[in-house]
């Protein structure tokens, strides 16, 4: 799982509202593919709202729709340290056809779940893609990208055409 992809179960409803893919245990069961636990949804909102803060501390993000959610950064940099220390890893070296990389595990299905998502983010947030990491400016939009070529500003096509009209409604009844 991509920790863009994670992080983007909550956006915007483009209205001025945010849908929340993982806010019924429902939704979360459907995210997961398979059936959760609330104890596994609540602290996959936890480490969601703590990567989402420590995005918008790398992007320098203003004022959001998601403000109300948001953690401390200092907090948020905790969360993800802990939850990827959840799951330690050992990188294995196998060699059938030749060689293939395996990480062995010890820790369960739930937390390695989370601390792959964590060590995803951390990966991204201090790995080379960083300095291409935005936040999304369209109106209402709280998705976060990395920025695939030079003039990419959106996250996603139809961010970039609400902005326009965004703009030419203002212009236009200015």
């Amino acid at each position: 799982m991509r920790v863009l992809d994670f992080v983007g179960t909550l956006h915007g409803d483009g209205r001025g509202g945010l849908v929340d893919e993982l806010g019924t245990p429902e939704g979360f069961a459907h995210w997961l593919g398979r059936p959760g636990d609330e104890e596994l949804r609540s602290r996959a909102l936890e480490l969601r709202a703590a990567v989402r803060a420590l995005l918008a501390h790398v992007t320098g993000a203003g004022e959001r729709l998601d403000a109300p959610l948001a953690v401390r950064w200092e907090r948020a940099l905790d969360v993800v340290n802990r939850t990827a220390a959840l799951a330690p890893r050992v990188a294995r070296l196998e060699w059938a056809d030749g060689p293939r990389l395996v990480h062995l595990s010890e820790a369960g299905a739930r937390d390695r779940l989370l601390a792959d998502l964590a060590t995803g983010a951390i990966e991204l947030l201090a790995g080379g893609g960083a300095a291409e990491l935005r936040a999304c400016p369209s109106p209402r939009c709280v998705r976060y990208f990395v920025r695939s070529h030079p003039q990419q500003v959106w996250c996603l096509p139809s961010c970039g055409n609400r902005a326009r009209v965004s703009r030419h409604h203002r212009r236009k009844h200015a």
